[in-house]
Formats: C-alpha cells, structure tokens, sequence
C-alpha cells in the first residue's frame, strides 16, 4: 500500500534517528513509516480504541489520551519533532495545544483543511451555505470541526505568537503541489502543511 501523499511530505521533514510525538496518530501508519524509513523512536497518541489497537498490530507506542487535555505528562524538549496532521481544527483551544506542542518539541509539523480556498469561498458567497469541499466533506451539523482557519489566518497566529514558520507547503486535495498554490496559497491551497519552531 502507498503511503498518504501528506505522509510522504512529513516524512521528507524529519531527520532521521529523532525523537518523535504524533498526535491524534489514527491507526500508527505515519508513525510506523517513520520507524521503518527514518528510525525514529516515540509515540503516538490517539483517544479512539479500534485505532489503539491498530497501533499496537503495527508495533507503534501508543498513549490513550484526549488532546483537549494537553500534554501536562510530557516533560519541555522531550521530542525532537510534535505531528499533529489534520486535527486542529477538531480541538476546542487549537490555538493552546499548539503552545504546549512548541513547549514539548523542539520542532512542531500541523497541518490543516484551508477553508479560504477558493471552493468554500464560492459556495458561502454564491449560496449562502456553510461551505463544503473535498478536504472539507461533512455538513455543518455533523462535522468533527470546530475551529476552521484560512492559510492566511494561521500564518497571523503563528506572528501574533512569534512563532517561526521553518518551512510551508500548500497542496491540493490529493496532496500535489501546484503553481497556483505556490502563487496563492490562500486562495488556491486545499491543504497547509507546516514546519514550526519557537525562537531561543
């Protein structure tokens, strides 16, 4: 089985032999990649038990634990690199967790849905309706998403917070990079990967 495009991308940016948290790290897949690919050593965390399970069938270590808790448990600089792929957007103070990932590693990989892509632009402006896309399937009332941001806002809480953005790659729904997305990420980018650290 291929590896998730997005997967492909993290995987690119982590050095090999480091430590590594992944959070909300569904059934272990990136996580065991890394292992097999870059040798890293660390965990996952995921609150779901049939994911849990999963883990452990991949050989992952695995934490039950809920992220809208944070991560009290982990010591400051405990991990070389903190994932969080698509799950910010799920939590009830992303922009907390995201404080507590920056304290945990020394490094932070997040990637989001871009609700100011072009799409959910169209369909809010021309219908009225809350918007709906590829990267962004459900209705307003049975979506898992409860903090969605734009490329644009995400990079004003990373500056708000002097936060520095190490690297960006914006991509489409199947996770390929394009000119228009490189052009205008705000508008045409379905999908924001990013690389973080907070300055010394």
């Amino acid at each position: 089985m291929s590896l998730r495009a997005d997967f492909a991308i993290i995987s690119s940016w982590i050095k090999p032999g480091t430590r590594v948290l992944d959070l909300g790290c569904g059934d272990g897949t990136l996580m065991h990649h890394l292992q097999n690919t870059r040798q890293v050593s660390g965990y996952g965390l995921e609150i779901d038990v049939d994911e849990l399970i999963a883990c452990v069938g991949k050989g992952v270590n695995v934490i039950q634990t809920d992220l809208d808790k944070g991560l009290s448990s982990f010591a400051s600089g405990a991990f070389d690199y903190v994932i969080m792929t698509e799950a910010l957007q799920v939590l009830r103070r992303p922009d907390e967790l995201l404080d507590d990932m920056l304290r945990v590693g020394r490094r932070v990989l997040v990637t989001f849905p871009n609700v100011g892509h072009w799409r959910c632009r169209l369909g809010l402006g021309l219908n009225g309706r809350m918007p709906m896309s590829r990267s962004l399937p459900n209705q307003w009332y049975n979506t898992p998403n409860i903090h969605l941001c734009t490329v644009r806002d995400f990079d004003q809480l990373c500056h708000q917070k002097g936060i520095e953005v190490i690297q960006r790659s914006v991509v489409d729904f199947r996770h390929r990079s394009t000119l228009g997305a490189r052009l205008w990420p705000n508008l045409l980018g379905e999908i924001a990967l990013y690389e973080l650290r907070k300055p010394d």
